[in-house]
């Protein structure tokens, strides 16, 4: 990776700061580390970053006001939120106003790594979009005199990620990008067939969905009555195990005997 890349962390607890300060410089980056959202506006005022790792829950300025400064003044900066599974609801927010990605604390090494390559890549995009917007503002103030240099060039809305990746109902929030699901701010840990269950309940929720269905949407086959009836049916009383253990709740997926389930937050 390009040793010139600069990459500010922000995070108010040492140890996460340091780990994520020592993965970063191994691989190549220049790192700046501060303590809290206050010093990271200091620096964000003094220079312009590639990529920010960024704390959600800070004491003092929180992460998305930092996050808000870094779209108005460095839009090209790629912005990674870090959070705890409670606050995925938060981290959702934050990347409907512009961050690239989130990631759940603490964090796994080969995550961070292929989160802060895609977000370099992103930025590197968006760098050549406003070098292109420049150039062609530039031909249109040559060749129109338009806008005059007294008048500001508007900017061009950036179409925020994150949007149509994400299921949500009630306190259950589905993220069909990273196949992480939260209920009521505790996470829920699946196989991706489990997983592919749930979030096609989801998707077509209040439905009652027949096993047939379910076998034929998510696990892409068609089967007898009885075979999606079995199949289906077992998967479903590891999904309600897993989400009992994790949030405590036995009532999310609701059946409806003889025609099927549905998954039930209201």
């Amino acid at each position: 990776m390009d040793a010139q890349t600069h990459i500010l962390v922000v995070d108010d607890e040492p140890g996460i700061r340091f780990f994520l300060e020592e993965v970063l410089t191994r691989d190549g980056h220049r790192v700046t580390a501060v303590e809290s959202g206050e010093a990271a506006l200091e620096q964000i005022e003094r220079q312009t970053f590639d990529l920010a790792l960024l704390d959600l829950k800070m004491k003092g300025i929180g992460g998305i006001k930092v996050l808000a400064v870094i779209r108005e003044k460095s839009p090209e900066t790629a912005v990674i939120v870090l959070t705890a599974h409670a606050s995925l609801e938060s981290a959702v927010e934050a990347l409907r106003h512009g961050a690239h990605d989130y990631l759940f604390k603490p964090c796994k090494t080969m995550q961070i790594r292929e989160s802060v390559r895609t977000g370099l890549l992103r930025g590197r995009k968006e760098q050549e979009r406003q070098r292109l917007l420049a150039e062609l503002q530039q031909h249109l103030s040559d060749e129109q005199d338009l806008p005059r240099q007294d008048q500001p060039v508007p900017s061009v809305a950036i179409p925020p990620e994150g949007q149509e990746r994400f299921l949500r109902q009630g306190g259950l929030i589905v993220d069909l990008m990273r196949h992480v699901a939260t209920l009521d701010g505790q996470l829920l840990e699946f196989s991706p067939t489990e997983f592919d269950l749930l979030a096609y309940m989801v998707s077509e929720a209040p439905r009652v969905i027949s096993p047939q269905e379910l076998v034929r949407e998510v696990q892409g086959y068609e089967s007898e009555p009885w075979e999606a009836r079995d199949t289906i049916r077992y998967h479903i009383y590891r999904l309600r195990r897993k989400i009992k253990k994790a949030a405590g709740r036995s009532d999310l997926i609701r059946n409806v005997r003889g025609v099927g389930y549905t998954v039930d937050n209201s």
